[in-house]
């Protein structure tokens, strides 16, 4: 629960009256976050073998597998104390929701959301400054607080939230998700979606494990790309602004063909970019954006996605990476393979609405809870 071995030690000596070293809870973490790997790992052979057998008798009416990447760093092992050859990682997280929705004849709210027609608050999801937002006449970027959220009454509610975290490989990463999944009983779903940012690797996983299920683009990227393109086309400010909400309105409507028309459009007015352009080429920039949509279209049907009461965004992930990047992620966190693995185990326990880390800890050996048969 807290960002520190050493806190936790702490918090144990003020709030437990138990007094051990930071390092010793430290041993104790790794444990049984070895033991609670060794069970997901296992789990995974099983369902590889077609042995799982789902651990929720219930069927869920809606749910959602998201996944996405988060950021660690990582140390060189074998090289005795301290940090030897500190690089940043990729540990890879995915959120798997039950939920509750309901579904439309027609495509409810076929108007965008009123905070991604906000020109500050664009600016900032789309890690822009407010430098570089679109000036409001008589009103300054840095005075203008965010808007409120808006009430969607379509968009699907969370019911029960589990978690995997890993430091392996994507095809690693898709058994476990795939079995986590298995267990959780997610194919006897009638509505299923899998929600992601357009890395080829989440769409090999969604391919390989999940198939059927509905295929959604997170729409803030989408909406992350069309701010970057219509910047880059240039133009006046109010002529970018207007240019960007007639193209984040048709993706928004489902009418990317359209907005892929004007994008090639603005493509050949600009040209295409040369071979040694720099990244922060407009024409590079607008290219990337082109083939961003390009490659995605398939997945970028949200009045489709809206009517069925499918999230179309991966904001859950997206927050729950923020949760484990507060237990991993630091300037002064240095993790070896082993240790990193562990630890995500362990968290990804605690976030998990299940309780399986209360429900392990009960079960394993030496737990005042385990029942003794006499010698």
């Amino acid at each position: 629960m807290l960002p520190s071995f050493d806190l936790a030690a702490k918090t144990l000596r003020l709030l437990a009256d138990v007094s051990i070293s930071g390092r010793h809870v430290g041993r104790l973490t790794e444990t049984i976050g070895a033991e609670l790997v060794a069970t997901r790992d296992a789990r995974a052979e099983a369902h590889r073998l077609r042995d799982l057998e789902a651990q929720v008798p219930n069927a869920p009416c809606v749910v959602a597998v998201e996944i996405d990447g988060g950021r660690y760093q990582r140390r060189a092992e074998g090289l005795g104390c301290g940090v030897r050859d500190p690089h940043w990682r990729e540990d890879k997280v995915a959120c798997l929701v039950t939920l509750t929705s309901a579904t439309h004849d027609l495509a409810p709210q076929p108007e965008p959301p009123a905070c991604f027609l906000d020109r500050t608050h664009v600016a900032n999801m789309t890690a822009c400054s407010n430098a570089c937002a679109p000036a409001i006449p008589g009103e300054s970027p840095e005075s203008k607080s965010a808007p409120e959220p808006d009430v969607i009454a379509w968009q699907p509610e969370r019911v029960v939230r589990t978690c995997v975290a890993t430091t392996r490989d994507s095809e690693a990463f898709g058994r476990l998700v795939g079995a986590e999944a298995n267990a959780r009983n997610f194919e006897a779903a009638s509505r299923r979606a899998f929600v992601s940012d357009g890395q080829a690797y989440n769409w090999s996983i969604q391919k390989r494990w999940f198939g059927e299920y509905v295929a959604v683009l997170d729409f803030i990227h989408v909406l992350g790309y069309v701010w970057q393109a219509t910047r880059a086309s240039g133009g006046t400010d109010a002529e970018q602004w207007s240019r960007y909400v007639r193209w984040m309105r048709g993706c928004w409507q489902g009418r990317v063909s359209e907005v892929l028309v004007e994008m090639d459009r603005e493509q050949e007015r600009i040209g295409q970019p040369p071979e040694d352009a720099e990244d922060t080429d407009v024409r590079v920039v607008l290219s990337r954006a082109r083939g961003y949509l390009r490659n995605n279209v398939d997945r970028m049907k949200y009045p489709e996605y809206r009517k069925a009461g499918l999230p179309v965004t991966s904001s859950w992930v997206e927050s729950l990476i923020k949760e484990i990047n507060y237990r991993v992620k630091g300037t002064e966190k240095f993790w070896n393979e082993q240790g990193a693995e562990c630890v995500l185990a362990v968290r990804a326990a605690v976030l998990s609405d299940d309780e399986r880390l209360t429900k392990h800890l009960a079960a394993r050996p030496g737990s005042p809870f385990q029942r003794r048969t006499a010698a």
